[in-house]
């Protein structure tokens, strides 16, 4: 005999059960990989992390972004959620917090690159003119260097660089997928880097 109970069915009837679930029970719920308590724990403090990750980061869609990788990480590292130290609430606020630290480390780093290539494109030029001579030129080394680059890296670090415009931004407008634009960015910023720090020592 068949049952009527087909898979979205039975997967509805746990979402509704953990609905009705304490933090406690859904914790538990939630370590032993019962996959409708995933999704009440999103429903329940969802908002929160990602009002949290804002109010950090400044950027909602690189909230949007870190919000997502909050739940993918509690969820694959269930087995390490223990209900003796906590709730499920303050140790997925925990993961939260470190996401968004992890966040703004990528976001300094990248900070950091972008000066480097200022610094090497500066090095790179055989004298020393005067400075905005030298604003000139570090332009032209830079537009030099980006025009080497694959299309869709000149792309994204033009945005960057000419548009003043973030990340999430810069997949807003071109449609790539968030995780792409920073891909293309690491890679352009170190291909650059690398190119005008060889260059720096040709004339040295």
């Amino acid at each position: 005999m068949t049952s009527r109970w087909g898979g979205s069915e039975v997967l509805a009837a746990g979402v509704a059960a953990a609905a009705s679930m304490s933090d406690a029970g859904l914790g538990d719920g939630f370590a032993v990989g019962d996959e409708s308590c995933l999704s009440e724990a999103y429903r329940r403090w969802g908002a929160l992390v990602f009002t949290v990750a804002t109010r950090r980061l400044g950027d909602a869609e690189e909230a949007k972004d870190v919000t997502q990788q909050v739940f993918v990480g509690a969820w694959q590292g269930r087995k390490g959620y223990d209900a003796g130290r906590g709730s499920l609430k303050t140790w997925i606020m925990g993961i939260a917090h470190k996401k968004v630290a992890d966040a703004l480390t990528r976001r300094s780093r990248h900070l950091r690159d972008v000066e480097a290539i200022t610094s090497a494109a500066s090095s790179a030029a055989p004298e020393q003119p005067a400075a905005p001579a030298d604003s000139v030129l570090d332009h032209v080394l830079l537009t030099d260097e980006l025009d080497r680059l694959p299309e869709q890296q000149q792309t994204v670090l033009r945005m960057a660089f000419y548009e003043d415009l973030t990340q999430a931004q810069i997949a807003e407008r071109t449609g790539l997928p968030l995780g792409t634009v920073k891909s293309h960015t690491r890679r352009g910023l170190m291909r650059m880097k690398n190119r005008l720090e060889v260059d720096g020592g040709a004339h040295g």
